[in-house]
């Protein structure tokens, strides 16, 4: 898999994601703290209504993105997103008021917003084979859960010599590097756009979701989403829950739940490359989606259970059951979004995929914390398997296992366009 590392575009591109995401790292443990100081008892209130901005940025933001993204140079574009980013980490620490914290998380997240779409659909420009796609798309699946695990650790190295501000000097850095790596990256040429340019504000930003639900193993992504979301975010949300009040563990625990979710992400992830290049997506994604139901089941078992020494390594099975799904899941999105969508057309397309998933955490993340809150923990896992079962299944009925519509005709119907040149593709 490392092999696709040769390509020095590709490279100096990947080279630029981990950086940043380290920079993120780093902000979002220095984030927590600035709350707690700010806020005291009340910093998880901040850092909830901090993420639902976060969510709300991405659902706004990347479809106007997408609408604009075609007149502008994608190097400059990312660049400028790096650029905004590190200003905008330069402030945090300046902070005094909460809703400083809200206006600077959302201007830092609407710049990630116009930043990721625009670099997922550089890379399958970047690497036109299929099969070196395939890699990177593991490649970076691996970025992100390795972020997640050694991001924490190095933050609490960093901490034990410095105080949690320059933590932010970090992230400042790590979006500059990126930024000092993107300029310097010759990009390919971006393809021609597919449809016309013509319509409103309003038609430009919602193309690309246009698009993306007019073809029917692309609107199955939305379901699969939201399946996902909802095994992730009772992940993200309950995990603490899980460990300190069922489990009554002391919040060393916590990394190590956090850490079996990330580690079964990265199997799947190390596993895929060789997977898909004997089966197709569909036979990957939705088995994927249909086993978070099962998984819930189990989680529901642990979570009525009074008492045992077993329930710590089957909590832990049960994350990286829901990582190792999830990441069945999420691999893939970007080989079917580049098979299904012209070259012209895969910013939106990327855009209003970004947005729409979003939504669906955005959907999610509350319901597994105020529900389990609320009514307890049972109800939330029987809520959030119920949304994931119903949402897997709803892929299975959207996704045909023939090839029907693709995307040539939905273009079709819009118009004279050069996309007859787009080979059809068995999904």
């Amino acid at each position: 898999m490392l092999a696709v590392l040769r390509h020095r575009t590709y490279r100096r591109l990947f080279a630029a994601q981990v950086i940043a995401l380290a920079g993120t790292g780093l902000a979002t443990v220095a984030l927590g703290l600035l709350a707690y100081d700010i806020a005291g008892a009340d910093a998880g209130s901040v850092l909830g209504t901090a993420l639902a901005i976060k969510m709300a940025a991405y659902v706004l933001i990347a479809p106007a993105v997408g609408a604009i993204a075609g007149r502008l140079p994608r190097r400059a574009l990312m660049v400028t997103a790096d650029l905004i980013r590190a200003g905008v980490a330069v402030f945090l620490p300046f902070v005094g008021e909460v809703w400083q914290v809200y206006v600077l998380v959302f201007l830092l997240q609407s710049a990630s917003a116009a930043f990721t779409p625009t670099f997922q659909a550089v890379i399958p420009d970047v690497l036109p084979e299929e099969r070196d796609y395939t890699r990177a798309l593991s490649m970076s699946r691996l970025a992100y859960d390795l972020e997640s695990l050694f991001s924490p650790v190095l933050a609490a190295a960093l901490l034990s010599v410095i105080t949690y501000n320059w933590l932010f000097t970090g992230t400042v850095l790590g979006f500059l590097a990126s930024a000092a790596l993107v300029v310097t990256t010759a990009l390919p040429e971006r393809a021609a756009p597919t449809t016309p340019c013509g319509g409103g504000a309003y038609a430009k930003a919602t193309a690309g979701t246009r698009l993306l639900l007019g073809v029917p193993r692309l609107r199955s992504l939305l379901a699969l989403d939201l399946a996902v979301a909802a095994a992730g975010a009772m992940v993200t949300v309950n995990s603490v829950v899980y460990v300190r009040e069922v489990l009554g563990l002391s919040a060393g625990a916590l990394p190590l739940a956090l850490g079996a979710y990330g580690a079964g992400s990265m199997v799947v992830a190390l596993a895929l490359p060789r997977l898909l290049d004997r089966v197709p997506d569909r036979a990957v994604m939705l088995p994927g989606a249909l086993s978070l139901a099962v998984v819930f089941g189990a989680l529901g078992v642990i979570t009525g259970a009074q008492g045992g020494s077993w329930r710590l390594p089957a909590l832990l099975v049960v994350w990286a059951a829901f990582g190792a799904a999830c990441s069945a899941v999420l691999t893939p999105t970007g080989r079917l979004i580049r098979r299904s969508v012209p070259p012209g057309e895969r910013t939106a397309v990327f855009a209003a995929q970004f947005s729409l998933s979003h939504g669906c955490w955005l959907l999610t993340y509350p319901l597994a914390g105020w529900l389990g809150a609320a009514a307890g923990l049972g109800w939330a896992v029987l809520a959030l398997g119920a949304i994931a079962l119903g949402a897997a299944l709803s892929a299975v009925r959207l996704w045909p296992a023939r090839p029907t519509a693709d995307v040539r005709a939905v273009l079709a119907r819009r118009g004279p366009a050069r996309y007859q040149s787009m080979p059809p593709r068995a999904m």
